[in-house]
């Protein structure tokens, strides 16, 4: 994704949190002091989060981090790659899941953390598992999480303030004001935090992107990565219960990925033509294909 489209989206976000405090500064001026707690908070919570992001993840998802002689194969191709890609080697992480997905997180090179699952080391070939590792390092390489960070800062920031406003109103806010003023601030607290949400998942769509395009270029195998995207998106369904899944069993490998931790895998589990798509972290699985298709005819590969 390009800088100036980044740019663009976090631009739409301060518009958002700006109109937003314009609206509630104009009709609630006593709720100044609780936005700037809320504030405080949201920024806080995001904070800890970027410093601690990979142990957080690595403990929500019962990774268990491995060394060379573990598992020499996922190693190896995350060590080839790495190098590839000239930063330091990252720590390498096993989730135990029959669901074939992959994540990297760590605030930066030097604090770096590639996991992938049990599923989808026994369905990749060694080529496709190269170029979703290339994916994963991208992803590193583009300070992914420091963006992601910074737009789950300010939409949580927005959201905040919006549910601490409509708490307000239904429990007696609306008695101390006009109609025409409640409705605008209520209109305000529902449409403009959605209206943060959108851009917040959009950004995410665009890093997704964005890495998808950095592994054609870093590992130069697009047809690998392309059946790699396939293969995830519609895995075979077993009856097996997975028992490692935040621990909540789940008898469909599709439908047990983790909410919270979504955008940080190669792919999500949304449906391809539903309206759950609107919510979705990532592109859907025939953009990603165009993308790289486009990619792979720009750069000669």
């Amino acid at each position: 994704m390009s800088s100036v489209k980044i740019l663009l989206l976090f631009s739409v976000l301060g518009v958002l949190l700006v109109t937003f405090g314009a609206v509630i500064g104009y009709i609630m001026g006593d709720m100044i002091f609780w936005i700037s707690v809320m504030f405080i908070i949201a920024v806080s919570m995001n904070i800890v989060s970027y410093y601690k992001c990979d142990s957080i993840a690595i403990k929500t998802t019962h990774t268990k981090l491995i060394s060379e002689k573990d598992n020499p194969r996922l190693y190896g191709i995350i060590k080839k790659v790495s190098e590839s890609a000239g930063i330091p080697m990252p720590k390498v992480g096993i989730m135990p899941s029959q669901i074939p997905n992959a994540f990297a997180t760590g605030r930066d090179e030097k604090h770096a953390v590639v996991v992938a699952t049990t599923g989808i080391l026994l369905m990749l070939d060694d080529d496709e598992l190269e170029a979703v590792i290339g994916h994963e390092i991208s992803h590193i390489t583009h300070k992914d999480v420091l963006v992601s960070t910074i737009a789950a800062t300010m939409a949580m920031i927005i959201s905040y303030v919006g549910n601490m406003i409509l708490f307000s109103e239904i429990f007696g806010g609306m008695n101390n004001r006009n109609s025409s003023n409640t409705i605008l601030l209520v209109i305000a607290a529902i449409l403009i935090p959605l209206g943060a949400t959108f851009v917040q998942l959009g950004i995410s769509r665009s890093r997704e992107m964005y890495a998808d395009t950095g592994s054609v270029k870093l590992v130069k195998k697009p047809d690998c990565l392309i059946s790699a995207l396939k293969k995830i998106s519609a895995p075979k369904i077993t009856h097996q219960r997975d028992p490692f899944v935040f621990g909540q069993p789940s008898p469909d490998n599709r439908s047990s990925q983790p909410g919270a931790y979504s955008s940080l895998f190669i792919t999500n589990n949304f449906g391809a033509h539903t309206l759950l798509n609107l919510f979705s972290t990532h592109p859907s699985l025939q953009n990603r294909i165009d993308n790289i298709e486009k990619i792979r005819k720009t750069l000669g590969v």
